[in-house]
């Protein structure tokens, strides 16, 4: 088979075993999946945002129409 090694041979190395190594892989790819559930969050604010700015422009648009129609009916009877 193989040789046999002392028990000081294995001291410092790193005992891995499947579940360990399965939870860590769970751990990497909730990492991953929460990383880009963040970008996704960001994306949809940033476009929230820019969706806010064209509702204002809208809103004072109708209304800058408003006041000049009603300007325009002081100012000619």
């Amino acid at each position: 088979m193989g040789e046999a090694r002392a028990i000081s041979d294995w001291e410092g190395v790193p005992f891995e075993c499947a579940p360990g190594l399965r939870l860590q892989a769970h751990e990497r790819l909730s990492e991953v999946r929460l990383e880009a559930l963040t970008r996704r969050v960001d994306k949809l604010e940033e476009m929230v945002e820019r969706l806010e700015r064209r509702l204002w422009v809208t809103v004072y648009g109708v209304v800058g129409v408003i006041l000049a129609q009603a300007f325009q009916s002081v100012l000619l009877p």
